[in-house]
């Protein structure tokens, strides 16, 4: 059947010639004992990769490059004069104008640019590009002439140009240049700007360089630079870089704003952690001293220091110098080393000093006093400051209880412990297991276990155990204990005289305890011991081991409270936890932030997993210092942490620092893994960063094993052509089969849809031939693409046979491979008899057509305007309840309409409006389109009005097709009442029905109310378009109303309403027409301004206007301008010049401008000639004026008898001077010079 198909569809005149068959058409199509491969390929190790990046690179260089016009580095290579003013010209026309045609500019002039591009660039942004290109010309002009000097103030308004674009190698060039001239800069913000552009870029040694600079000038940087260089000297562990220029800035002088106090506290912290404490302590000092009140984090952090060091003298005399309150903090830490260190009775001593400056003790610095007196075992002095704890009406800590009980246990005053016991509970202090693991190791250690099994009998009223028996109650207390119960036991002692008796039960019975004493003492003391002083990092270890991180860091916050701090092990655990469970970034920053020393003690697994952690959450620049602080140590970083920091600044960090970590990466000769590749390598497309990926591919392939180089090649064909890449992936295919490595379909397929995505269908149809050459079957989404492509290309032949390739290798979606093939049929019109076979053929083979089969007939017999075909289908549907596709309305909606069979498209509204409530107003929409389409003005009123019965609120869109309808079909009235309403509703009305709008308002003279709707335009910030400008301007002028029209250009360029890309040439053209020569100027400016290039007419207008004005250079300013923009003037324009140049006594000028015009292959006027000549005459120069009477005669003119005679005369006064050699006459020599020659058919132009 597809044959009968194939010939119906063939191009040949000749309808009987013998076809080819389809295994023709592809080699091996057709071959049903060779079916297409679908296995992988298998890969040979030995092959060679290395170069392929280089290879490709070479190839589509044009990719890397293409951006290559927007960058610095590109203009840096442009040396001319003329090149550079034309770079900048589209920014500041009116000033580069002036430079074109002078040869040494005044330093005044190059001032006047610098500081109009410095403003327009304010308006519309720098752009390194132009900027380089002024840069350029700042040096060229300071080059050029000796003896020129550019002005102070021109050198800084260059520096701040240089500075917004970040050419900070160039502001220190020219500061150095500066500083030969003997200029010191005005202000510090050039500086400022410079040091902070260094440190953001991460070139924090050349910041550190321009400030050592700087301070000698008497100049400091700002406030805002200050910080930013110290945070980053800081970040960067420059401890001593860090305290010098904070130093200098607290002289200078700070506010207390939170930005300079957690300035402060960093260097402070970074001082502190580095054991330099005596600098911290001036920093603190001298900030002091200037009236900054510094924060009570960083007089901790200096008294944590001295408190290491044990110098608690100094802690005194800081408190006092500073004139500080010790704060609850800083006094329990005081308190805590002290005990540890010395004594309970030796801190307690220092309490009293810290009192006397104003510290108020509180509960847990006395509970630190009572835990280190339990410990010396003066339970004496424990109880005295529980006493002061009540005196002071503080409630103690359940840790002070601990202690106290455990210290009477430990001196075997256990008959004690149950009165402590109670008068805590006594004054609301709840129990909880450590307290009831105290009682129970205390009384175990006595061999109360009466106590012990009524203090777990307690600990079930509390609900700290349940369901115990009364027989099981000293093995809970064992099990609570820690004790294996199997292995601590109470025997019943049967001696007549009790010997081992220990203790007797409720019924006499003697019992003792059966157990290794030793490892029971050692236990049961150990809980009594550790309760003493509560030891906050074994509590932390516990909750880790739990998982209980929330509660971990709960403690870790409480036992800065006592005056404790975490150990390194600690720490790292808790670290070690939060990174496994991906803790909240901000909480494991605030954890290290406070702890700066153990942070530098960090061992490189936990830093490396931070990194990977923060760059997962996109804190990239937190984990970019992470890893800046592991490269200083030389610490090893892990692969997977280089994938990291490197994917994380493709997604948020500078491009600075991109290249620096891949360069590093690649030299530690880093490999992603293939799941980590996918997200970096979508980022690297995105950046454009080709040259990176390629050299990633190109490693991958080298250093992967051979079984997964095949994935490694189909990931990046896939990423790179979904990314708009697809011309480079196919490169990168045809590298890899020259190399002889055999990629599989998959790689062939991706290419493809990149390249039917970029709309590049002759390439996916010719890379569609390779696969199948090489017997590889395209996807199933691949086919169905580019069956339809291929009948558009007339490729009809093709198509059919990957049409049965489709249904051979995708049986299961025959149905999509006939309906795409019916879709390319009705593309080449062929939807008559094509689509028959085909669905008879559908048919046969048992396959139903489905409803999309349907939709894809209608539109095409649509197409062809088939209406019979058309009723016939959309019967068949209507039978099988098939819903019509917008498409296939659209198209139904457009036939009808064109046949006059309004009233049809009208009841199908209907039929469709039942389908999807969601699509309603989109059906109405079409409706009213192509009933303004075909002239049926009179059914969209009837249309309108049954869409607002159904409450259906019209859109952008609809409004959009009522105005310009209305308009098209000169129904001014509605139009403007449609836009009037779509206005009101704060709907933005497209540019075209503006234009329309305000066209139809000025053509039937109704200027008042187009400049009404102008205005509302303004209120909202709506441009105003080359057409609007030009219809109200040309309705001002044809009224005479120039002012008034000046005005309204002018109120646009203020509020920015002039759209890129505009078009001034007609209004150029009138205003110089009406003598307003500036404000056609103005125009011209605004259009280079804009991006657009004024036409050859243009400038002819505005050169005419300015010789009319007797502004001759002008005109020379704007014809140099011209022919530098590649734009050739009118012979008039060259006329009336030449014409003025005489006029002005310039006769060597016109002539130059003479010349010029026949260099350029133009013909110059009769007149300019006799202008150039006659002028020669006047001044008594016959000589030059014989010779133009030559070059004139060259041009095809001859000279009148009066320049002929007039010539003659002239000459005779210098014949006698002159030498006469020649015997020739008089008369015939003078002729023959002046280049006369005797014809009788003079020619004449």
């Amino acid at each position: 059947m597809l044959r009968i198909l194939l010939s119906s569809l063939s191009l040949s005149p000749h309808p009987h010639k013998h076809f080819p068959s389809l295994s023709s058409l592809f080699p091996i199509l057709l071959t049903t004992n060779s079916p297409f491969s679908t296995t992988r390929p298998v890969i040979s190790p030995s092959l060679c990769f290395s170069g392929i990046a280089q290879a490709v690179i070479s190839r589509c260089s044009h990719f890397l490059e293409k951006h290559k016009g927007e960058n610095f580095t590109y203009v840096n290579h442009v040396s001319s004069k003329k090149d550079l003013l034309l770079e900048i010209s589209n920014v500041v026309p009116e000033h580069t104008r002036r430079f074109r045609r002078v040869s040494e500019p005044r330093p005044k002039d190059v001032l006047e640019l610098l500081l109009g591009f410095e403003f327009e660039c304010g308006k519309v942004g720098f752009n390194a590009r132009k900027v380089g290109a002024l840069w350029g010309l700042f040096k060229w002009v300071g080059g050029e002439s000796e003896g020129f000097k550019h002005l102070p103030q021109s050198w800084e308004v260059m520096a701040r140009i240089l500075l917004h674009v970040g050419l900070f190698r160039e502001v220190e060039f020219l500061l150095l240049a500066m500083e030969r001239e003997g200029i010191s800069l005005g202000c510090h913000g050039s500086f400022s700007a410079l040091i902070e552009g260094y440190v953001c870029s991460g070139e924090l040694e050349r910041a550190v360089s321009t400030y050592d600079r700087m301070r000698p000038q008497g100049l400091s940087p700002s406030l805002s630079c200050y910080r930013v260089l110290v945070n980053n000297l800081v970040r960067m562990k420059k401890t001593q870089l860090a305290f010098r220029v904070c130093m200098d800035m607290v002289e200078v002088g700070v506010d207390c704003s939170d930005m300079v106090k957690a300035t402060i506290e960093n260097v402070t912290r970074l001082l502190c952690a580095d054991g330099k404490i005596q600098e911290a302590r001036n920093l603190v000092k001298k900030v002091t001293a200037f009236g900054f009140k510094v924060s009570g984090y960083v007089v901790n952090e200096v008294v944590y220091g001295y408190c290491e060091k044990r110098d608690f003298d100094d802690v005194l005399s800081f408190f006092l110098e500073i004139n500080c309150t010790p704060d609850i903090l800083a006094g329990n830490r005081i308190i805590h080393f002290l005990c540890s260190y010395f004594s309970a009775e030796s801190a307690e001593s220092f309490m009293h000093e810290l009192e006397n400056l104003g510290f108020v003790p509180d509960e847990i610095t006395f509970g630190i006093l009572i835990g280190r007196s339990c410990h010396e075992r003066k339970l004496r002095s424990a109880f005295v400051y529980l006493a002061e704890i009540f005196t002071r009406g503080l409630k103690p800590h359940i840790c002070s209880y601990n202690a106290l009980i455990a210290g009477l246990f430990l001196k075997g005053m256990w008959k004690h412990a149950r009165e402590v016991f109670d008068e805590m509970v006594e004054r609301g202090t709840r129990p909880d297991l450590s307290t009831f693991r105290v009682l129970l190791a205390g009384y175990c250690k006595a061999r109360q276990f009466n106590e012990v099994q009524r203090t777990v009998c307690e600990m079930e009223n509390w609900g700290l155990v349940q369901n115990v028996s009364v027989e099981g109650q000293l093995s809970r207390a064992f099990s609570v204990l820690g004790f294996d119960p199997l292995a601590v036991r109470l025997k019943r002692d049967n001696d007549a005289d009790f010997s081992r008796t220990e203790f007797f039960d409720s019924l006499g019975n003697g019992l003792y305890l059966d157990t290794d004493f030793t490892e029971y003492e050692k236990r049961v003391t150990g809980i009594l011991e550790d309760s003493l002083v509560p030891g906050y990092n074994s509590f932390v270890v516990k909750e880790c081991e739990r998982g209980n991180l929330k509660g971990a860091l709960t403690l870790a916050g409480e036992m800065v409270h006592w005056g404790q701090e975490l150990s390194l092990s600690v720490f790292s655990a808790l670290l070690k936890g939060l990174c496994k469970y991906r803790y909240l970034h901000n909480v494991i920053s605030n954890l290290m932030e406070k702890r700066p020393k153990l942070v530098n003690l960090l061992d490189q697994e936990i830093l490396n997993s931070l990194v990977q952690l923060y760059c997962m959450r996109g804190w990239t620049y937190k984990g970019k210092g992470i890893l800046d602080t592991m490269f200083q140590r030389k610490m090893k970083i892990d692969n997977e942490t280089y994938t990291a920091i490197i994917t994380g600044l493709c997604k948020t960090g500078s491009l600075r620092d991109l290249h620096v970590w891949w360069a590093i990466a690649r030299e530690e000769r880093w490999l992603p893994g293939l799941q980590d590749c996918k997200a970096l390598l979508e980022c690297l497309c995105k950046k454009e960063m080709l040259k990176e990926a390629l050299e990633l591919i190109e490693r991958m392939l080298v250093f992967y094993p051979p079984n997964l180089r095949l994935d490694v090649c189909n990931l990046f064909l896939e990423k790179l052509s979904s990314t708009n890449f697809t011309r480079v992936a196919h490169i990168l295919l045809e590298e890899l089969n020259q190399r002889g490595f055999v990629v599989d379909r998959i790689a062939y397929n991706c290419v493809v849809r990149g390249m039917c995505k970029e709309r590049a269908f002759s390439e996916a149809l010719r890379i569609l031939d390779n696969l199948l050459a090489i017997n590889l079957a395209p996807c199933l989404d691949v086919t169905l693409l580019l069956i339809p492509h291929l009948c558009r290309a007339n490729q009809h032949k093709k198509a059919i046979a990957l049409h049965e390739i489709g249904l051979r290798d995708h049986s299961f979606s025959s149905l999509s491979v006939n309906n795409a093939l019916i879709k390319g049929l009705c593309m080449m019109r062929k939807v008559g008899e094509a689509a028959t076979v085909v669905l008879k053929e559908m048919v046969s083979s048992g396959i139903l057509p489905d409803a999309e089969t349907h939709n894809i007939l209608v539109q095409g017999f649509c197409s062809v305007n088939n209406l019979r075909k058309v009723g016939e289908l959309l019967g068949i549907m209507t039978r099988k309840n098939f819903e019509l596709s917008i498409s296939t309305y659209r198209n139904l909606v457009r036939l009808m309409c064109m046949e006059g069979r309004v009233l049809h498209a009208v009841k199908l509204k209907e039929l469709m409006l039942g389908q999807c409530k969601s699509r309603d107003l989109i059906i109405y929409n079409i409706l009213v389109f192509y009933l303004f389409s075909t002239g049926n003005i009179l059914f969209v009123n009837d249309v309108i009005h049954d869409l607002q019965k159904k409450e259906l609120e019209l859109d952008e869109v609809s409004y959009n097709f009522l105005v310009h309808g209305f308009s098209w079909c000169k129904d001014v009235s509605s139009s403007l009442h449609y836009l009037s309403a779509m206005i009101s509703k704060e709907l933005r009305p497209s540019n075209r029905s503006l234009r329309v709008a305000i066209m139809t308002l000025c053509n039937t003279r109704e200027l008042e109310k187009a400049l009404e709707l102008s205005r509302e335009m303004e209120l909202r910030g709506w441009v105003h378009d080359s057409t609007i400008q030009y219809t109200i301007v040309e309705g001002l002028l044809s009224c005479g109303k120039f002012q008034e029209a000046e005005n309204f250009l002018d109120r646009l360029v203020e509020k920015c309403l002039i759209p890129d890309g505009i078009n001034y040439d007609n209004l150029i053209k009138r205003f110089c027409s009406h003598g307003r020569l500036l404000k056609a100027v103005d125009l011209l400016d605004m259009m280079l301004k804009k991006g657009s290039l004024p036409s050859s007419t243009s400038y002819d207008s505005v050169i005419s206007s300015c010789c009319a004005s007797n502004k001759l250079n002008e005109a020379m300013d704007f014809y140099a301008e011209m022919l530098d923009r590649s734009l050739r003037p009118s012979i008039r324009t060259w006329d009336i010049l030449v014409q003025h140049f005489c006029q002005d006594g310039q006769t060597t000028e016109a002539e130059k401008l003479l010349i010029s015009v026949l260099h350029i292959g133009e013909t110059p006027t009769r007149e300019m000639f006799a202008s150039v000549i006659n002028r020669y005459h006047l001044e008594n120069n016959p000589r030059r004026a014989s010779e133009l009477v030559e070059m004139m005669q060259r041009s095809g003119y001859e000279p009148d008898f009066e320049t002929h005679w007039s010539l003659i005369s002239k000459l005779r006064s210098s014949f006698d001077k002159s030498d006469n050699d020649s015997r020739q006459g008089f008369l015939s020599r003078l002729l023959s010079e002046s280049g006369y020659s005797r014809k009788t058919d003079t020619k004449t132009k």
